[in-house]
């Protein structure tokens, strides 16, 4: 199987690419000719080598009028490239087989580049070779070292066409599959799925296969295939084996986000592997992770900066960078993470590495999301999910739509929100990596529309996981005061301070401050619910002093709606209109209209900036005008008490002299009196 055969040109584009080649002088044509053997790109030393062309400047000039090739001149180089694929595929399709070998043949002595230069040996045989499989095999090693993974691949597939012994063709082959994955090319590795299914059970199989699994979200399938290979694993006789295969247990103990697992898998790898050994390198990027999971965030930082110290070149440090950036990130240092997680998404020539590029994409638009750059989050998103869309990984798919579903969520554009959540969607069968920002996605778009049992509802399967320790550090998933505060606002208090109560001293003792803010807001509200609204303003004060010097926008307009919102219904207007006033500030640079018109409506509900009413309006309080505008527009009692932050009966209550002082008996005519009364208002 060819890792991405090359595809003819149709016959009459084909035929009409020909012409034009014919119209062009012998110097032009062979110099095209040559171009299109050497690849998608050659300099122009190289094209001229290969055709042995003595002038390669005029013939370079009459390809390029052709409109066959296209040229970019720099300082001591100019490439030649063509105008389109299809150009390349219709000359080569032109160049008979035996020329087309003497010319592969010659551009391995011309090109520099080792893997080229193997290349063009392999497009040159017409029969299996097992010494250039090898060379193949050895340029492959030196290329995983490098953690170029894509390369890898490459290599191997064309080593295990050119193997003559089967057991070493199925080996090279596992091996090229297993670096698809690791380079992030999940459908190529797909690809290979049936014949890989058809080879011997083995310790390398099950590794590869459960690499798949992972990468497809599949935790019990990984699991089985996994503990298979591990069972037959044999560290004395294959180190290096055993080494790879407790790497693919670190991912999956990353996908199931057990810190403990992570460090305990990832530390056996790294002592079985060879100094410089791939699944070494890897590993040790995800130890940090693993450390800062268990709470260990000093010797996670650690662990980065001596890893730092001797990080190897090629690929490897975009591998560090999205660790130590999504460490950074749970540790309210954002601006520290976001350079660290921008230089771990470029995957241009062996700069890296798809999956990890993803991930890199998924942090960086919640970092950017943690900053109030909103509309950089979004493109990081779009991006991500383009690139989700070609890789497959459906590992990464939560992360990435999670942070699209709540910025339009809180932008107030639904249908773009509830798309991401639908994108984001797993079940309990997946990973927990999956199912807590698909979670978290969901819950915090209903909470955007004031839903808070369906928040409850969203997060239910999280408080529901067996085992969550490493789930529950603080600011990796920010669920806990979301959940609590949902409990909360449907009247399920002691609920709420059951579940409030580990949480906020797990995150006092790790003195994480974003998270103790996030805890403070729920805690303060609940504490309001239960009629102690001075110990509420000082748990709301509280989480604000966690919040300063951080620069965390979002989260400080979300304790000040919430310290707004609870002065004004203990009657404190005067303190509640400047809090929400800080509040509408930073909602309306953020751009989230969702809870700016929220701002509104609970400043005009406390009534010290009323305006110039109709005569009907004027008949009602400010807290009367805000039951009515919402109902009005389509609210339900429960929807309008949430929004309000009143009982259902407080609704009924304020309805009932509604309709008495403008004369109306219905709902219907409740909205049609206000859309009279509104142009005035």
């Amino acid at each position: 199987r060819e890792l991405r055969p090359e595809l003819p040109a149709p016959a009459r584009y084909s035929a009409r690419i020909g012409h034009r080649l014919a119209g062009c002088g012998a110097d032009a044509r062979a110099l095209v000719e040559a171009c299109a053997v050497l690849g998608a790109y050659a300099s122009l030393a190289e094209a001229a080598a290969l055709s042995q062309v003595a002038e390669p400047v005029p013939a370079a000039d009459e390809a390029v009028s052709s409109g066959l090739l296209a040229a970019t001149v720099e300082p001591g180089h100019t490439k030649l490239v063509f105008a389109h694929p299809l150009v390349r595929a219709a000359v080569l399709g032109g160049v008979g087989l035996e020329r087309r070998i003497a010319l592969h043949r010659r551009a391995a002595e011309v090109v520099a580049d080792e893997g080229r230069r193997l290349a063009h040996q392999v497009a040159a045989a017409t029969a299996t070779d097992d010494s250039l499989a090898d060379a193949l095999d050895r340029y492959a090693g030196e290329r995983a070292a490098a953690g170029e993974w894509a390369a890898v691949a490459e290599a191997l597939v064309r080593a295990g066409r050119l193997t003559t012994v089967r057991a070493a063709r199925e080996d090279r082959v596992l091996r090229a599959v297993d670096a698809m994955v690791g380079a992030g090319d999940v459908p190529q590795a797909m690809a290979f799925a049936d014949e890989l299914e058809s080879y011997p059970a083995g310790t390398l199989r099950d590794a590869v296969l459960g690499y798949v699994a992972i990468m497809r979200g599949r935790p019990a399938e990984a699991e089985a295939l996994l503990t298979e290979a591990w069972r037959h694993c044999d560290p004395e006789r294959e180190p290096g084996l055993t080494a790879t295969v407790c790497q693919r247990l670190v991912l999956h103990a990353l996908g199931r986000w057990d810190g403990k697992d992570m460090v305990g898998w990832a530390r056996r790898a790294i002592g079985l592997a060879t100094p410089g050994d791939p699944s070494a390198i890897e590993s040790e990027a995800v130890l940090g992770l693993g450390l800062a999971a268990m709470g260990r965030a000093e010797d996670a930082l650690a662990t980065y900066e001596a890893a730092a110290a001797e990080l190897p070149g090629g690929a490897h440090p975009q591998r560090f960078g999205l660790g130590r950036g999504w460490v950074d990130l749970a540790l309210d240092a954002p601006e520290a993470a976001r350079p660290l997680l921008e230089a771990a998404v470029p995957t241009g020539y062996r700069l890296g590495s798809t999956r990890i590029s993803l991930w890199a994409q998924g942090w960086l638009a919640r970092t950017q999301f943690a900053l109030g750059t909103w509309p950089e989050a979004l493109e990081t998103v779009q991006r991500a999910a383009a690139h989700l869309a070609e890789a497959r990984i459906e590992l990464a798919r939560p992360l990435v739509h999670w942070t699209g579903a709540q910025i339009h969520a809180l932008r107030g554009d639904w249908d773009q929100a509830d798309r991401h959540v639908g994108a984001a969607a797993v079940g309990l069968h997946h990973y927990e990596v999956m199912l807590v920002p698909a979670c978290l996605a969901r819950a915090q778009v209903a909470e955007a529309r004031g839903d808070y049992r369906r928040v409850v509802e969203a997060l239910s399967p999280v408080a529901q996981l067996g085992a969550r320790e490493s789930i529950d550090e603080p600011s990796f998933w920010p669920w806990p005061d979301v959940y609590a505060n949902a409990l909360e606002m449907t009247g399920r208090l002691d609920e709420a301070d059951a579940f409030l109560a580990p949480h906020e001293e797990l995150a006092a003792r790790r003195r994480r401050r974003s998270a103790q803010a996030r805890l403070g807001l729920a805690r303060a509200r609940l504490t309001a619910a239960r009629g102690d609204i001075d110990t509420s303003r000082t748990e709301f004060e509280r989480a604000l002093a966690h919040l300063e010097h951080l620069p965390l926008p979002y989260d400080r307009a979300r304790v000040n709606f919430a310290f707004g919102q609870t002065l004004r219904r203990a009657g404190k207007r005067r303190d509640a209109d400047a809090v929400l006033r800080n509040a509408r500030d930073a909602y309306a640079t953020l751009g989230a209209r969702t809870y700016l018109a929220r701002c509104d409506r609970e400043l005009q509900a406390g009534g010290l900036h009323g305006t110039r009413l109709s005569a009907g309006m004027a008949q009602l309080t400010p807290q009367e005008r805000a039951v009515a505008r919402l109902v009005a527009g389509g609210a339900t009692n429960q929807q309008t008490a949430l929004e309000l932050f009143i009982s259902v009966k407080t609704v009924q209550y304020h309805l009932t002299h509604v309709y008495a002082k403008l004369g109306i008996r219905s709902r219907s005519e409740l909205a049609a009196s206000f859309r009279e009364e509104e142009p005035a208002d």
